[in-house]
């Protein structure tokens, strides 16, 4: 996939309602791990819900002025839940149990599968939130396929606000405490890839777009892309250029990277710079992405007015050639398993300084220095 220029709640299983509220019964505790918060009250019409609150915090910008103006409106937030809670009490409304998992950090995550009415979502929350007030509970989350959208103003009614939103799933977050709240944010990058790639014969290989800013200008690049969801950095560089240009490649390090920020959404974005090993040279474009795709000679490449004019251009090129010519050394990946986790994962390293350094020290121990 080609990049504009060259300028990341895990899933859970699917809940059931498995029970109706009962006469009488209101836990004292929330249920380790996966459970069910509910208090029962007689059935009658819900109370309307407040329409004092409304105020809604949107996206990573909002972070600061959220943590802000939250010790303002949580006072409030508080008593009108008590008050709506009494009301609900005395009015008799349903409430239903809410499905949720307790997280590691002293916080629920609600996370809802099933159809519920608006009305009784909302009083069954505000008993929720009640409840886990009183033991203690800290951060909220509600997870809301696309499905339950209906439930989206019940929630931000209730002090709510918008976290992230993925393809499928909307997640609201909430602070119980009367402070400032430390939520972690949202995911802050995105992780983008660029390939050096040079033939024995110092030909580099070089892509025109289809679209972006360099669309119908002529330029020569290197090919770029995005890093998928869970994919690494060194397999990403290695599906990029056989997408664009159906060549195999071998990864071999990353020579560089480069931050910026407010790119794509308000994001910031990091970009590591790739050099790979050509293992076929037979090029077959990306007809959807890719106007042209072509082995050019390093020289003419180089000469390019683009490439003269962009910084980060030139630093790939001149990176990538110290490489190939050996007088360079980048990060390797070094495959590692975490102490509190069974999954593996890349650390990428200088690998032939390390084995200098390593192999220097030993030979000082050995000569008693």
């Amino acid at each position: 996939m080609a990049s504009p220029s060259l300028s990341l709640p895990t899933r859970t299983p699917l809940l059931r309602l498995l029970c109706r509220p009962r006469r009488g019964i209101l836990p004292s505790a929330a249920p380790p791990g996966r459970g069910f918060c509910y208090t029962t009250l007689s059935s009658a019409a819900a109370p309307p819900r407040p329409t004092s609150r409304g105020v809604l915090f949107l996206g990573a910008a909002g972070t600061r002025q959220r943590g802000a103006v939250w010790s303002k409106t949580m006072s409030s937030s508080v008593n009108s839940t008590a008050v709506a809670e009494s009301a609900t009490a005395k009015n008799g409304a349903n409430v239903e149990p809410l499905p949720f998992v307790n997280d590691k950090h002293g916080g629920v995550i609600i996370e809802m599968t099933a159809p519920m009415d608006p009305q009784v979502f909302s009083a069954s929350l505000k008993s929720a939130l009640s409840k886990w007030r009183e033991q203690g509970i800290r951060g909220v989350w509600i997870k809301l396929p696309i499905g339950l959208a209906n439930l989206i103003q019940s929630a931000v009614e209730e002090g709510f606000w918008y976290h992230h939103a993925e393809e499928t799933y909307l997640m609201l977050a909430y602070w119980l405490p009367n402070t400032t709240h430390t939520l972690p944010v949202n995911a802050t990058h995105r992780v983008g890839v660029g390939a050096f790639v040079m033939n024995d014969k110092r030909e580099v290989l070089a892509v025109q777009e289809k679209s972006g800013v360099l669309r119908g200008l002529g330029v020569w690049k290197f090919p770029t892309g995005v890093v998928e969801p869970g994919e690494d950095i060194n397999i990403g560089a290695v599906r990029e250029v056989k997408e664009e240009t159906g060549i195999d490649t071998e990864f071999i390090e990353v020579l560089a990277f480069r931050q910026s920020h407010k790119a794509y959404f308000e994001k910031s974005d990091l970009f590591f710079v790739c050099i790979l090993r050509p293992l076929s040279f037979d090029i077959t474009k990306q007809e959807s992405e890719i106007e042209d795709a072509q082995w050019i000679p390093v020289e003419e490449f180089a000469a390019q007015p683009f490439v003269q004019k962009h910084e980060l251009v030139k630093y790939i090129l001149e990176v990538g050639l110290a490489k190939s010519d050996k007088e360079y050394a980048g990060f390797s990946p070094i495959s590692i398993k975490s102490a509190f986790t069974d999954k593996q994962s890349f650390f990428y390293m200088n690998r032939r300084d390390l084995d200098k350094a390593s192999g220097s020290s030993n030979a000082q121990q050995k000569s008693g220095l």
